[in-house]
C-alpha cells in the first residue's frame, strides 16, 4: 500500500489535474474555434440553399442543399437554434469562400452560431469547473488551518473503514476513513464522528488511542484530530453526533482483510506501482479517459468531441479520488 500520501500531496495533484485540464481542452478547442471563425470571416460570397431536411439529431439540425458560384452543387448538414424558422422546403442562405468553393459553407444568417458555440461555451463550463475544484481545496485548506489553530481538547479516538451500506465492497474510490471520538471525562462510547482525509500514520493506530482534537466538539463545525505523533488530520465535512446514515463503519484492521482493489493489473506492475502515493490517481486518470473516450463516440461520433470528453472524465475522477480521500 501507499507509504506516504499526505493531504498536500494530494491535493496538488487534484488541483494540477484540474489545471491541466482545463488548459488541453481550452487549447485545442480554441484552436478549433479559431479556425472556424477564421474560415468564417472569409465565406464572403451568398448563396441561396434550399433545407432538403430538418429535425436531424437531439438537436434539430437540417441539412441544405446549395450552389457556389461556378455550378457545383453541395449538400451541407447545419447546426442552428432557430428550428422552428428554418424547417424543410424553406430558403437557407449559406456564406462560403469564392477563392476555394470546395470548403464547407457557413450560415449566411450571422444570428446561427451554434457551431461557433459549441466549440465555445464547453471552454466556460470547463473553466467554470475548474475554478470550483480549485475552491473546493482551497476552502478544505482553509478550514482545516482555521480549525487546526483553535484550542485542543483531549478525547478517545477508534479509527474505522466507512464503505456504503448498499452494495458489497468497497465504494468505487475505496473505502473512506472516520474517527469514532468519546470523551474520557464523561464516557468512554463515542458520540461524535468525524470523517478524515486518509493518512499512513492512521495505519499505525490500533483500537482506542488517544488523541487532541481541535475545534468545538459540542457543535457540528468539522474537527481537526491530532494524532500522538502530531499528526494532523485533515476533515472532510462537518462533525457528526450520530454515526452516518448509509455508511457500514468497521474497524480498519477488519475492512483491510477482504478489500480488493476493482481494478486488475499485472502482478509485479500492480506491486510496483503501489508503492507510490499518486498509484491510485494515475488508475483513475487511465480510468477516466477511457470513459471520456466512449462518451465521445457516443455523443461526437470520432470528431473533436473525444479528447475534450477524456480529457474532462479524467481530471473528474482524479479529483473525485483527491477530495473523497481514500484509501483500499
Amino acid at each position: 500500500m501507499n507509504q506516504q500520501r499526505p493531504a498536500l500531496r494530494v491535493a496538488l495533484l487534484g488541483m494540477a489535474a484540474a489545471l491541466s485540464g482545463f488548459a488541453i481542452i481550452a487549447s485545442f478547442l480554441g484552436w478549433q474555434a479559431n479556425g472556424y471563425i477564421n474560415a468564417r470571416h472569409r465565406a464572403g460570397a451568398v448563396a441561396a440553399g434550399t433545407i432538403t431536411e430538418d429535425g436531424i439529431g437531439d438537436s434539430g439540425n437540417i441539412r441544405v442543399r446549395w450552389a457556389d458560384s461556378v455550378g457545383h452543387e453541395h449538400v451541407q448538414r447545419f447546426a442552428i437554434y432557430d428550428t422552428e424558422r428554418y424547417t424543410k422546403g424553406r430558403a437557407f442562405p449559406v456564406s462560403y469562400n469564392p477563392a476555394n468553393p470546395a470548403e464547407n459553407g457557413f450560415p449566411g444568417d450571422q444570428a446561427e452560431t451554434s457551431a461557433e458555440d459549441d466549440l465555445e461555451v464547453p471552454i466556460e463550463l470547463v473553466g467554470i469547473a475548474t475554478a470550483g475544484l480549485i475552491l473546493a481545496w482551497v476552502l478544505r485548506g482553509v478550514l482545516f488551518r482555521r480549525a487546526g489553530r483553535q484550542p485542543g481538547r483531549p478525547m478517545l479516538g477508534v479509527p474505522l473503514a466507512g464503505q456504503f451500506a448498499g452494495p458489497k465492497g468497497p465504494i468505487f474510490f475505496g473505502n473512506s476513513t472516520w474517527f469514532a471520538l468519546a470523551d474520557p471525562a464523561t464516557s468512554r462510547r463515542p458520540s461524535r464522528w468525524q470523517r478524515v482525509m486518509w493518512h499512513p500514520a492512521i495505519d499505525s493506530e490500533v483500537g482506542s488511542v488517544s488523541v487532541v482534537v481541535h475545534g468545538d466538539a459540542h457543535s457540528s463545525r468539522r474537527l481537526v484530530i491530532e494524532l500522538a505523533d502530531g499528526t494532523l488530520l485533515v476533515p472532510i465535512g462537518r462533525l457528526r453526533h450520530r454515526p452516518p446514515k448509509r455508511v457500514l463503519l468497521r474497524r480498519r484492521s477488519d475492512a483491510r482483510t477482504d478489500r480488493k482493489s476493482p481494478f486488475i493489473l499485472p502482478g509485479t506492475i500492480a506491486a510496483a506501482l503501489s508503492r507510490r502515493w499518486w498509484y491510485r490517481g494515475l488508475v483513475f486518470a487511465l480510468v477516466g479517459a477511457g470513459i471520456g473516450v466512449a462518451m465521445g463516440l457516443r455523443i461526437g461520433g470520432v470528431g473533436i468531441a473525444i479528447l475534450p470528453f477524456a480529457v474532462a472524465a479524467s481530471a473528474f475522477l482524479v479529483n473525485g479520488w483527491a477530495l473523497t480521500a481514500t484509501e483500499y
